[in-house]
């Protein structure tokens, strides 16, 4: 008898290990992983980008995982993804599981009625981070996100400071629908809009560097006459200069075409500090230590949204200190 008990125990052990391999799926971009729950652990189910879309998301995921570590009583899973749906059947994988809290960077603003319904319903509480939602705020606790439309005037009000005699301008967008692309969209649209500015061209590259070159190199290609480059991240700002170069036309501080991008990654403010690059718009990617002190009770929000703020900078005034304060990576 004493036998038969032990080969019950053996194998139900394996069956244990086996189904925790296998625990894991996700899409085209996405990746989960998770720490060892322990006794008194938080448990905390995170729904963001992959680090991958930018110098920023690698930023804000690394945060998070840091602050969200095993160490600091937290038994973490994640998903990165910049599909919506995939996104949506992630949060509701981690409501399944039963975590006790749920934290979205969301792809798109639309479509999280339903799975944030189904969370509270479960007694699992929702942060928002990063990126707004279009929800009702009784569905989550806090939002510690960044300003996006304030950005994005931020960038236009220096744009029109320029004083240029015409503003023909190139647009990449970021991915369409996330709280980002709307935000920094919003002003430069107004300015279409005015006829204060031409719209050369108006187009998404997704977040993707290759994508911005290709866009731009279309435009030069077909003859048009434009003066800005208004990207909408960093990483699309640099494929774009890359299509400048190649095409030797060109741009910064005494150029022919002013440059903005939006992150603050160093490498692109040093770009600025050279002289190549004319604007970067700052967004801060550290929203998990706030997450945390209200998680743990360690301090109170005053209102739904908890804002970052955020500045904006010039290559004709910005300082390596800036840059050493204020730059995302190396």
């Amino acid at each position: 008898m004493k036998r038969f008990k032990a080969l019950v125990l053996a194998a139900t052990l394996v069956a244990s290990m086996a189904l925790t391999a296998c625990g894991s799926g996700s899409g085209e971009t996405a990746s989960t992983a998770s720490s060892s729950p322990s006794s008194g652990t938080i448990k905390v189910g995170v729904v963001n980008n992959p680090p991958s879309e930018s110098g920023y998301r690698e930023a804000n995921v690394k945060d998070m995982e840091a602050v969200f570590s095993a160490a600091n009583g937290y038994d973490l899973k994640t998903f990165y993804s910049l599909k919506n749906d995939e996104q949506l059947q992630a949060a509701q994988g981690f409501i399944t599981e039963g975590v006790d809290y749920l934290l979205i960077s969301a792809a798109e603003t639309t479509g999280w009625d339903e799975v944030l319904r189904k969370a509270q319903e479960a007694g699992i509480k929702v942060y928002l981070f990063d990126r707004m939602i279009d929800v009702d705020e009784s569905l989550y606790e806090a939002a510690v996100v960044s300003d996006m439309a304030k950005e994005g005037e931020t960038a236009v009000n220096w744009l029109l400071g320029q004083d240029l005699s015409e503003y023909n301008v190139i647009h990449i967008q970021g991915a369409m629908g996330s709280d980002a692309q709307i935000g920094r969209t919003g002003a430069l649209d107004e300015q279409f809009a005015s006829g204060k500015m031409n719209k050369v061209v108006q187009q998404t590259a997704t977040w993707d560097e290759a994508e911005a070159k290709k866009i731009v190199e279309s435009v030069i290609n077909s003859g048009e006459d434009f003066n800005v480059i208004y990207a909408e991240n960093d990483g699309m700002a640099k494929g774009a200069v890359a299509a400048l170069d190649e095409a030797g036309i060109t741009h910064g501080v005494d150029g022919k075409v002013i440059v903005m991008g939006f992150d603050c990654n160093k490498w692109a403010l040093r770009e600025l500090l050279a002289g190549a690059w004319n604007y970067d718009g700052q967004c801060s990617p550290f929203q998990a230590q706030i997450i945390s002190d209200l998680i743990k009770g360690n301090t109170t929000a005053s209102s739904k949204k908890i804002i970052n703020q955020e500045k904006g900078f010039d290559a004709k005034t910005i300082t390596q200190a800036d840059i050493d304060t204020y730059g995302l990576g190396e």
